[in-house]
């Protein structure tokens, strides 16, 4: 890994993780079983004590299909567009709600919670709710004077 944080749970014979050089993830976060984590050329950074149900998907990556003359599994990473791969970020705090999908060039941001059964395809402002495909705002977890209050709780510790 790029980086494992101290306290991390994973349970790395029941996942499926590709491109294991560019995942890293921060101190005290839960990746359950199930997962699939699929780091292309782009990295995947997962941070602080982040929770997830069951089953997320997250990709880093798409494949090139405009090559005339090839099949879709027969182009090389090599011949794919720079555009192609973007990271994949998860901002502290975040819960990840059962079998959500994450696909390329999405930032999640900070002490978000997405719903069950999403599929993000653009990122969200700090303390988001989303949820739907394609995953949307569904309302905010707190008003701005009531971030500013958690945020100086969370730095008093």
């Amino acid at each position: 890994m790029k980086h494992c944080g101290k306290g991390v749970f994973l349970r790395p014979m029941s996942c499926d993780i590709k491109g294991v050089e560019n995942l890293s993830v921060g101190d005290g976060t839960l990746i359950p079983k199930g997962c699939t984590f699929y780091c292309t050329r782009a990295e995947l950074r997962i941070g602080k004590k982040v929770i997830f149900g069951p089953k997320p998907t997250i990709i880093t990556g798409d494949h090139r299909i405009d090559i005339v003359g090839k099949h879709i599994i027969d182009v090389t990473d090599a011949e794919k567009l720079p555009d192609q791969d973007a990271p994949v970020v998860i901002e502290d705090g975040c819960w990840i709600g059962a079998n959500v999908t994450i696909l390329k060039g999405v930032t999640i941001g900070k002490g978000s919670v997405i719903a069950a059964g999403a599929v993000v395809t653009r990122s969200c402002d700090p303390y988001s709710i989303i949820g739907g495909i394609p995953a949307k705002l569904i309302k905010m977890r707190f008003t701005p004077e009531q971030i500013k209050e958690h945020e100086k709780i969370l730095n008093e510790r």
